[in-house]
């Protein structure tokens, strides 16, 4: 009997694309592993909620087109994944889909409605350039949601254990929940939700994952705010102007000298078709 040999997750070559950053390679390499699948799995039911209640005209996500499953629940009629696994990906891409870099996206300026970020600041180089493109391309309250992970919780241990190997996830650049909001605020941004999600540790064993699926409902009710992934939702701000009415008539005031200052012209115009 023969046995096929299994190839590490590491080493799968389907989701790659050799232009691309080898942090983008890893990251969803990483996706396809035990705990990868069930996060993405957790990750789709959290999005099924939240992309419902955001409306436009165009969605676009900030990931892999395998992964654009994750986005179907939303009712904007015009969804699209950038692919951000870039320039040379082999299997043709959809019509609904397209290639740039993260931190300079190929689209207009106030052209997007619902922009999704799943995991783009931890691994980006350039988080703050990702936000202000966020800014840039979002209509007036346009609304980003940002997938991350969360330093405050059980999977801070396995990054602390495991980031000396430079491996994704772990050696991402992990943001609280805070953190996001101060950055979201100074660009202008009102974040209007958060979700918690995966309260179970990442253990690369399917079994034990399945058995310990009751402490999604438990860490739910009893501590919110340690889940290991965290999804925000926030609102680009409208800066409304106040316009400044012109004045069609001036008081009549006193010169130095005692008398009432004379009529302007089209003052003395009105007041003579008025009589």
């Amino acid at each position: 009997m023969r046995f096929r040999k299994k190839i590490p997750f590491t080493e799968r070559r389907a989701n790659r694309c050799e232009a691309a950053p080898a942090i983008w390679h890893e990251l969803f390499d990483w996706f396809d592993s035990c705990v990868g699948v069930q996060l993405a799995k957790t990750e789709k039911k959290v999005l099924d909620k939240i992309l419902p209640d955001l409306f436009g005209y165009y969605l676009v996500a900030l990931s892999h087109p395998l992964q654009a499953d994750k986005f179907s629940a939303s009712r904007v009629s015009r969804q699209m994944v950038m692919n951000i696994c870039a320039q040379d990906y082999l299997p043709p891409l959809t019509a609904s889909g397209f290639r740039g870099e993260v931190h300079q996206l190929p689209l207009q300026t106030d052209s997007v409605d619902v922009l999704v970020l799943p995991h783009i600041l931890e691994f980006s180089a350039q988080p703050h350039e990702v936000l202000r493109e966020a800014e840039r391309v979002l209509i007036a309250e346009g609304h980003v949601v940002i997938l991350g992970f969360n330093p405050f919780s059980l999977w801070v241990l396995w990054r602390l254990a495991l980031c000396w190997r430079r491996r994704a996830p772990w050696c991402g650049a992990f943001r609280s929940v805070g953190r996001m909001r101060d950055w979201m605020a100074l660009l202008g941004f009102d974040v209007v939700d958060t979700h918690y999600y995966f309260f179970r540790p990442p253990l690369q064993h399917r079994g034990i994952l399945r058995k310990l699926g009751f402490m999604e409902k438990l860490g739910q009710r009893l501590w919110p705010v340690f889940g290991g992934g965290y999804a925000l939702v926030a609102k680009k701000r409208v800066v409304t102007l106040t316009p400044v009415r012109p004045r069609w008539s001036t008081r009549k005031r006193l010169v130095p000298t005692g008398l009432v200052e004379p009529m302007e012209p089209h003052h003395k115009e009105n007041y003579e078709q008025d009589r």
